[in-house]
């Protein structure tokens, strides 16, 4: 009996162990991904900077309109945060649709916000929300609160991805299209959540590089462009 209970409490004291070591190992990734994401997004910002001037420049002389372009956005644990872009749509563009998901051809964007899109210098201004913590630079991509009633009310588990930081990019956005149905988003989604590692990280964060330097977000999760990043990949082996 006396040895039972021995073992017992050995064996609570051990789970108990094991699940400190768990939470340190857990906080420790959470400490280390947090540095990488202030690093990376402040070198961009510095790198980036010229950048700025010029897409500012263009967006004036296309329509005159405003530059950025501010959101309210969803981001870990449901905090609602305001992120910007660079404006890559027509001024007012929701005056009469309201809140709606942007089609992969829609008529609503600029020609310099085709360019913007299609390198995703539109995001640009997202590396500031990366700085301040309401981002981090692979997660979920963030969603609007006036959609995100819906898609929790009629798609399972999507609460889910509020156990992360959103992301600049991530396996939806790298694999997935503008018009991707939500449902099928959060499988991507949850598919980082559960294996999100800093070798995952480093991928993603190393095929949204490719994509941005092709001129290639438009097309991205078309299976013509599955196969080149696979050729590619390839032929970075060799």
């Amino acid at each position: 009996m006396l040895e039972g209970k021995a073992r017992g409490g050995k064996g609570r004291e051990w789970e108990r162990n094991r699940g400190d070591a768990s939470r340190f190992f857990s906080e420790g990734r959470c400490l280390s991904k947090r540095i990488f994401d202030v690093c990376l997004s402040g070198f961009g910002l510095v790198v980036s900077s010229p950048l700025w001037l010029l897409i500012a420049v263009a967006i004036k002389l296309e329509d005159r309109g405003p530059v950025f372009y501010a959101q309210e956005r969803v981001g870990k644990g449901g905090r609602v945060f305001k992120v910007y872009k660079f404006r890559s749509m027509i001024p007012d563009a929701e005056r009469h649709t309201g809140a709606v998901w942007a089609l992969e051809s829609d008529p609503r964007v600029t020609r310099v916000g085709r360019v913007l899109r299609a390198t995703a210098m539109d995001e640009l201004p997202q590396l500031w929300s990366i700085v301040k913590g309401d981002m981090s630079f692979v997660g979920p991509r963030p969603e609007r609160p006036q959609l995100l009633e819906e898609f929790t009310r009629e798609i399972p588990r999507f609460v889910e991805r509020f156990q992360v930081r959103p992301g600049l990019t991530g396996v939806a956005q790298v694999y997935g299209k503008y018009d991707t149905p939500p449902s099928n988003k959060l499988k991507y989604d949850l598919f980082y959540i559960k294996n999100r590692s800093f070798f995952l990280d480093l991928q993603l964060i190393f095929f949204s590089f490719l994509i941005t330097f092709m001129g290639k977000w438009e097309d991205r999760g078309k299976p013509q462009m599955l196969r080149k990043w696979r050729r590619v990949l390839r032929g970075s082996k060799d």
